[in-house]
């Protein structure tokens, strides 16, 4: 699993009620439901990656993000999870409300676009960059919404959420010193836990 989805893991409590958003294939439910006795849902629109959540035995919903989370009643999850996903949606701000009306907890994972790599790339070329990271080229990407780790914390400080945990993630795929002394520069990927 990638680092974020195991930080994800550390941070949820045994025997929790989680919806993940966004769920990809399935691999970050699946972990918990083996490890931790998760009761878990996904939701997910890519139809390849339904299939794989079913082929492992997850419970899967066809749903865009996007129409945000009001099938799901308030308070009726222990954590909601959306990794990579943030920068994808129309209105990340909204969703981010729901995950904190539906669920007590909520952990979100995204690329951090201020990443010193990114930067000299734009700086130097004038191009935006496409790396391993972000494999996309400007007309073809998925990313509709470039945000930095500190605009994360800006979002978190006007709406008054708690940051309950933080890590920042390195190009190696781990956390380090540099990233967690200067996230917005040297994080490439962030991973927040958050509640109300």
């Amino acid at each position: 699993m990638r680092f974020d989805l195991n930080l994800a893991a550390e941070w949820t409590q045994p025997g929790s009620r989680v919806l993940d958003l966004g769920c990809g294939d399935g691999s970050l439910l699946a972990y918990l439901r083996d490890n931790l006795n998760v009761d878990g849902i996904g939701l997910e629109i890519d139809d390849q990656h339904i299939r794989q959540c079913m082929e492992k035995g997850l419970s899967v919903v066809d749903h865009d993000l996007d129409y945000g989370l009001g099938k799901f009643r308030s308070n009726s999850f222990d954590l909601v999870v959306m990794a990579q996903a943030l920068q994808t949606l129309r209105s990340p701000h909204l969703v981010i409300d729901e995950m904190l009306r539906v669920g007590r907890e909520c952990i979100v994972t995204f690329p951090n676009f201020g990443y010193w790599r990114g930067r000299l790339y734009l700086g130097a070329r004038g191009r935006m960059p496409v790396s391993k990271f972000l494999p996309y080229t400007w007309y073809d990407t998925p990313n509709i919404h470039f945000c930095t780790v500190k605009d994360f914390e800006n979002l978190c400080r006007d709406k008054g959420i708690r940051v309950l945990h933080r890590a920042v993630v390195d190009a190696a795929d781990r956390e380090s010193f540099i990233a967690s002394r200067f996230p917005n520069l040297f994080g490439v990927t962030a991973v927040y836990h958050i509640s109300k």
